[in-house]
Parts: structure tokens; sequence; C-alpha cells
């Protein structure tokens, strides 16, 4: 590492990896079958004596993909879904509809809207076990006092905050209040913030340094963002994630928010966009402040039917890593996990292969 004083700029150069830049090593195992698997973990947490258990899959809390259809779904396969932050008191009657209603997150800003917003809907709806504290950016004094905040009002309940890509921080968050740190900067298939401001923090590497320092004060890290098949969701429970968030692999399913359209070739499509894109924002803040910009974009994303095919797909893949890597549980995948780089990364600064 190059060290400057304390004023000036520093450069890292230690390496950083993407799912893409590993493959899981296949181990012995005496595992005969996928079905003989178990993908369920019961979680204890920090400040709560709230217990969970289930599979530690979660849909993101876009309003694409954090809907009440969607959560119906994923709730039958005890899959959480947190749902997008919009929602009203009044449509948020649809969780009574909700035979697993500890299978969903009720997801919120930091403004005081926004607390007064959750105070209604957790008074309304108590049932409801989780708290999805969500903004972009949790590197603010603002977000950790929000979430210190949030905690002593709703001493009962399991809360979900982020997102940061980095030890010190998660450490933060969870002696702050927050017993899950969302990890993610960038890595999202509908997220620009690495384009659009520079910053950013290869996935996998963040999942491996939030998880050591989250386990280190007995909280837990999902990681969300940069998955795009099942085999990177397994990548992010080897390097030590608790929970993985899904956006753009949820996409594009009836559940999902969002009409169908089909070409002339009778191929059919659906909008998904991030929820820092100008789509969004004008959707729901009449448009991008003239002080920021946007850090998110639009995209059409294949229609793919319902979505419980999509999870079955995920479930067996997932299942079918652990039987190559000899985990009988999914709670015993990292303890099971030997990554082999498969890129070469040039260190250009100092013109060096690593």
């Amino acid at each position: 590492m190059v060290n400057f004083t304390e004023s000036q700029m520093r450069i890292e150069s230690e390496i950083k990896l993407d799912f893409k830049d590993v493959l899981l090593r296949p181990k012995r195992s005496t595992l005969s079958s996928r079905k003989e698997v178990d993908l369920e973990r019961e979680f204890t947490f920090p400040h709560t004596e709230e217990r969970w258990k289930g599979v530690p899959i979660v849909a993101a809390n876009m309003d694409h993909t954090g809907t009440f259809n969607v959560a119906k779904v994923l709730s039958k396969s005890k899959l959480l879904t947190c749902l997008q932050k919009h929602y009203t008191l009044g449509q948020c009657k649809e969780i009574c509809e909700l035979r697993y209603p500890s299978y969903v997150a009720i997801s919120t800003g930091i403004s005081k809207k926004d607390f007064l917003r959750l105070n209604k809907i957790l008074k309304t709806y108590p049932k409801i076990k989780f708290i999805c504290i969500d903004i972009a950016n949790g590197y603010s004094t603002r977000f950790s006092d929000y979430v210190k905040k949030v905690r002593s009002k709703h001493k009962k309940k399991i809360i979900i905050a982020g997102n940061v890509v980095t030890g010190e921080m998660t450490e933060d968050l969870i002696l702050n209040g927050a017993d899950i740190v969302k990890v993610g900067i960038g890595p999202g298939s509908v997220c620009t913030t690495r384009t659009q401001t520079g910053v950013g923090y290869p996935q996998l590497s963040a999942i491996i340094e939030c998880a050591d320092a989250a386990h280190g004060v007995n909280g837990h890290v999902m990681a969300d963002g940069g998955c795009t098949c099942a085999g990177d969701i397994s990548k992010a429970f080897g390097a030590g994630g608790d929970f993985v968030m899904l956006g753009g692999m949820f996409a594009g399913h009836t559940e999902c928010n969002g009409s169908v359209s089909e070409n002339s070739s009778g191929e059919k499509s659906m909008e998904f966009y991030g929820m820092s894109s100008d789509t969004a924002m004008k959707k729901y803040s009449g448009g991008v402040a003239n002080y920021r910009s946007s850090e998110g974009k639009a995209t059409v994303v294949k229609y793919r039917g319902s979505i419980q095919t999509t999870i079955e797909n995920i479930l067996g893949g997932v299942r079918s890593t652990c039987t190559y890597i000899g985990a009988e549980k999914l709670k015993n995948v990292p303890k099971c996990t030997t990554f082999i780089r498969v890129t070469q990364q040039m260190n250009t600064i100092f013109g060096k292969n690593n």
C-alpha cells in the first residue's frame, strides 16, 4: 500500500475482487443429492430477542420487485421481500392478506416524513418483524443517527440498514442499532453510481470485508447487488454474506410492478429502473433536483412469467453448489468455500502483474 500524509489522497493497491473474478473450488462431498441440502437458516440478532428462520434470499426494495405480489410468492418458499418504500399506510392493508408476514420488511428513507410513516405502519401492523432503512450513501452521520433513532423507537424489530462497503462503517451501523447491514455501492444492473460518481467497491471483496466486521460484533450482512446468476448468489454466501438481496434477477415477472409490452416479433418485456434514476425521481419526487444527478438508469428486461420458476431455479443452483463443495447446510457454505481467482488484474500504477 502507498500511504501519503493524512491530508493527501491515498491509493490502496491490494487486489479487490468481483463475482466474475473467482470460481468456487469443488471438494469431496458425502452428499448424494441436492435434496439433502438445507437452505434454511435460523438467525439471532444483536439488538432484539426476535429470531427468524427462512431462506436468506431477499427481493430488493425497488418498486418493480418490492411488491406485495412478489412477497406472496416468495414467502411460501420462506424468502424475504423488502417492500418498496413508497407504499402508503392505506396501500399497506395488503399486509393483512399475507399468510406469512414475518417474510416482509417495511422499507423507509430517513426524513421526518419517512419516520412518521414507518411508525404508523408498524403500529397498524405489529406482526411485521423487519425494518429496512435504505439510502444510497450510508456513510453520513445523519444516517447513523437515524438508525439509532429507529432502534430507540422500535426495540423489538429487526433492522436492516445500508448501503455501505467497508468494515468500519458496517461496525458503526451495527453499534448504532442495525442488526443487518446492506453491502453494495454500484454493483446493481440498473445502478450508475460508479460511472456517475467514480465511487464503489468490488462486490465480492466488499462482502468479505463487511462480513468479517459484522460477525465480530455479532451482526449480519446482506449482499445487495451484482448477482446475475445462481452461481453469484452462492459466491456471495461463500464470501460470508448472511443474506443476499436480488433486484435484476427478480425483475420481469408477472408479480412485479409494471406493464408487459410486446414488440412486432412477439417478444414480451417489462421496464426496470433504478430507484435513483430519472424515471424513479420523476415518479416520486417530480424530477431530479437541481443540486443532484441521477445515479440509476431505466432499461427493458425480458418478461419471464411467474417468479416461482425463477425461485426454483435459484434454489436449485445454490443446492447444487452445496453438493459440489460439501456443505450440507447453507450456514456451512463459508467454511467449505475456497475461491479460485480466474482473472489477472494489472496494477497500472506500478506496472506489475498481480
